[in-house]
């Protein structure tokens, strides 16, 4: 309308980065929430109780936390960071390399489910999955019945084929 611009100007600045920025506090705020395994959508909604004229979006959030896992990871992959958190964390584990850095197969179960195991005589079902993370690999869950009629999950194993070699 002023030679410079072909439209009237924004009446709210919503929607516009620079408006919906994060401080430090805020960017805080999602860290912490997101350690406690809060959901996005009720982060955001703790922004917007905690400052009613937040312009803050879910994709922001997104981006946050996104950024607060990637420095957790530091500059492992995520397959190398997972074997460190299945060492770190004493769960039985097994994992078979293709071309000595690809990993082609890899099996993890936690210690107390072999406990319980142990315990009683349980039905397993086996049940995968075909191809839809992003390695392409078919992810193998093994899901235990007690007694009593409760399931749970035994194990899992990325696998990359069903042949009898990959399975056994």
């Amino acid at each position: 309308m002023c030679g410079s611009h072909n439209h009237e100007l924004a009446k709210s600045l919503v929607g516009h980065p620079y408006v919906g920025r994060l401080t430090k506090d805020k960017k805080t705020i999602i860290v912490d929430m997101t350690g406690s395994m809060v959901k996005p959508r009720n982060i955001l909604l703790t922004l917007k109780e905690n400052n009613v004229n937040s312009c803050t979006k879910i994709r922001q959030i997104y981006n946050t936390r996104s950024t607060y896992h990637s420095s957790i990871r530091g500059s492992d992959i995520e397959m190398q960071h997972l074997v460190k958190l299945l060492e770190r964390d004493q769960y039985i584990h097994w994992h078979r390399l293709k071309d000595e850095d690809v990993v082609c197969d890899i099996f993890w179960c936690h210690p107390d489910t072999v406990k319980l195991c142990n315990a009683c005589n349980l039905v397993f079902l086996i049940d995968n999955t075909y191809k839809t993370n992003r390695y392409k690999l078919l992810l193998l869950d093994f899901v235990g019945v007690t007694p009593t009629r409760m399931t749970f999950s035994a194990s899992f194993a990325y696998l990359e084929g069903e042949r009898v070699n990959n399975v056994v």
